[in-house]
């Protein structure tokens, strides 16, 4: 293992020891498939140059104040996200993790504030995951009229790239005929339904109790939105973080690794294999 830095061996290590992988993932695993960064403002802007000439931000947009100020620029970038995300191919780091998980005598599962559903793409079942914040393939009503959410799968948005505009007809609740929108926690949200998510949340609670010895895998998850590294905090287990920009960690058991999620997932992997797992 001469070859690798430091990090990965007791990365390694801390694996070899656990029964169960936790995967927490922020934006940050996203990025080496292209996804764009939103961090900042000029990150944002230059995925959506329409709405950087308005200086709209990040946090002005995704909210469902603008599904009802300006309907058709909301659902453009939602719209335009969600063909976006339907389009890309996960890296191969996120197999790699689904082949680690697999590998545990307890298995794996997945906390993440993404939206993008490409844990799913990569083959993680719908069962060992929790999106904190909601999924952009399901919709609900903006009003709502009642708690019911439902697949966005027979949406197909039509966007004008250059305005930021919805051109295809808006979507509609099946119930009530009010503008949807999609069924995630967004800005100054007080209406976001998010029975999915507490689900979720339950049948990992559950998985938890039949593990003893997890061991955390954070990839892209900044100190900005906290909300995964809350999560992983609260586990108070070993953990491995991934980022380029925020790896330091809390405990000197821990062990954090300042590269891209791509590179910092196939360094562990490297790492194992050394080890002859």
């Amino acid at each position: 293992m001469s070859d690798l830095p430091a990090g990965y061996a007791t990365a390694a290590r801390l694996i070899e020891e656990a029964d169960a992988l936790v995967i927490a993932a922020g934006a940050g695993i996203g990025v080496d498939s292209g996804l764009p960064d939103f961090r900042g403002a000029e990150g944002f802007w230059r995925a959506y140059p329409a709405l950087g000439r308005a200086r709209m931000l990040f946090e002005e947009i995704a909210a469902p104040a603008a599904f009802r100020a300006d309907p058709e620029l909301a659902w453009g970038f939602y719209g335009h996200r969600l063909n976006l995300y339907r389009a890309t191919q996960p890296h191969d780091g996120f197999t790699q993790l689904r082949d680690l998980a697999a590998s545990m005598p307890r298995g794996g599962f997945v906390f993440t504030s993404n939206v993008d559903g490409q844990f799913q793409r990569a083959g993680f079942t719908d069962e060992c995951i929790v999106e904190c914040h909601g999924a952009i393939h399901w919709l609900q009503c903006l009003a709502p009229c009642g708690d019911a959410i439902w697949s966005a799968d027979q949406l197909v948005p039509e966007v004008d790239t250059e305005t930021c505009r919805l051109t295809s007809p808006l979507p509609r609740c099946p119930k009530c005929g009010g503008l949807a929108r999609p069924a995630i926690l967004m800005f100054g949200d007080w209406d976001w339904i998010e029975a999915r998510s507490r689900e979720q949340e339950r049948r990992l609670a559950a998985w938890l109790q039949t593990v003893e010895r997890p061991v955390v895998v954070e990839v892209g998850a900044g100190s900005t939105v906290a909300t995964v590294r809350a999560f992983v905090h609260s586990l108070d287990a070993p953990l491995i973080r991934i980022n380029p920009r925020e790896s330091q960690v809390p405990h000197r058991r821990d062990v954090g690794v300042a590269v891209g999620a791509r590179e910092g997932i196939a360094g562990i992997v490297r790492a194992l294999a050394a080890d002859g797992l």
